[in-house]
């Protein structure tokens, strides 16, 4: 084997192993639905009848609206209305 050839191969191990190594951190964290702790046109989703979805949600805090948020944390999530909930509450 000559040099090059040598180069190009170590190269492309260490591009493959950096990938590998990337690939097994960027799991992405689970997420859960959080009713009541998004401001007015800031939910993700769930905003009560009259709405279509995401960002349409007409006050701070509505219970009907959720975001997403990293599981586990919702019910420890304070706003001026009480925390956030798991399930959805009257609008």
């Amino acid at each position: 084997m000559n040099q090059r050839t040598l180069a190009v191969t170590a190269l492309t191990l260490g591009a493959l192993m950096s990938g590998v190594a990337m690939a097994q951190t960027a799991a992405p964290a689970a997420m859960e639905k959080c009713y009541g702790v998004s401001l007015a046109g800031k939910n993700d989703c769930a905003a009560g009848p009259g709405t279509s979805c995401a960002g349409t949600s007409k006050v701070d805090y509505q219970a009907n609206a959720w975001k997403n948020v990293p599981a586990g944390t919702c019910s420890t999530l304070k706003t001026p209305k009480g925390m956030g909930s798991l399930t959805p509450g009257k609008a």
